[in-house]
């Protein structure tokens, strides 16, 4: 078992070596890597606004619920939504929706190319297809998941507002005033290191167990499954790793 492991975690990093060696001519890579933003991240971008949304509300509705003492001003319902958005729904929780299905997306798109021989076609004519094939896509994740997940603060956010103030529980003002007290631009920072760290592991892990996929149709179902879970654990992992290197 300890063997096969350290197999894997060396051939990881032996296929990110050739992922960034000789990777080509921009022109080869720029339509991919135009077509994985769309691919990974716009398509992404509804089930990211929805679970925001509902996130920012469902957190204005404990924090009310939870504060019911009378030293406690309403504003801290809004303060509360904020950091919580910011600080750890935001990037964890958005990171392990895109890891189920980003994740899955990738890891069975290149299991088909493997399984069909298009991979072995590829390295036929010369081309490095570890580089061709991943790293795109670890290019457009880490590019636009930041931005998946700066729009999730903000509808987030936004949702706690509107539920709030629908209900009664806060006013505009207080909600408002809540969101604006005490913010530290550092959360923003830690939130988009962490994103960019887990973008990383979501798109490097998935075709890792994509590229190695061997059989036949029921495999590569089989690498999906092991890519989105190990890909969750691993977020679960470094987000705690990242929070005590910058928090603590």
């Amino acid at each position: 078992m300890l063997s096969r492991f350290f197999f894997h975690i060396g051939r990881y990093f032996v296929m990110l070596q050739r992922v960034f060696t000789n990777p080509g001519k921009w022109s080869v890579y720029k339509n991919e890597f135009f077509y994985e933003i769309d691919s990974l991240g716009i398509t992404s971008l509804p089930i990211v606004a929805i679970i925001s949304l509902f996130m920012g509300a469902v957190i204005t509705i404990q924090a009310a619920f939870g504060f019911t003492s009378a030293w406690v001003p309403l504003y801290a319902v809004g303060y509360t939504t904020r950091d919580s958005m910011i600080l750890e729904f935001s990037p964890t929780i958005i990171s392990l929706i895109l890891a189920g299905k980003v994740g899955s997306n990738i890891a069975s798109g290149i299991g088909t190319m493997r399984i069909t021989e298009q991979i072995d076609a590829l390295e036929i004519m010369g081309v490095n297809s570890r580089s061709y094939l991943i790293l795109p896509k670890i290019a457009a994740c880490v590019l636009i998941n930041p931005f998946l997940v700066i729009i999730s603060m903000f509808l987030g956010i936004t949702g706690g507002w509107l539920l709030g103030t629908f209900s009664g529980i806060v006013t505009t003002y207080q909600y408002v005033y809540g969101v604006q007290y005490q913010f530290n631009s550092f959360n923003i920072t830690y939130a988009l290191t962490k994103t960019v760290v887990f973008a990383f592991i979501i798109a490097s892990v998935s075709a890792y167990h994509g590229y190695y996929t061997e059989g036949g149709a029921l495999e590569v179902g089989k690498s999906s499954t092991r890519a989105v879970v190990y890909c969750s654990i691993l977020i679960l992992i470094f987000n705690f790793i990242l929070t005590q290197l910058l928090l603590s």
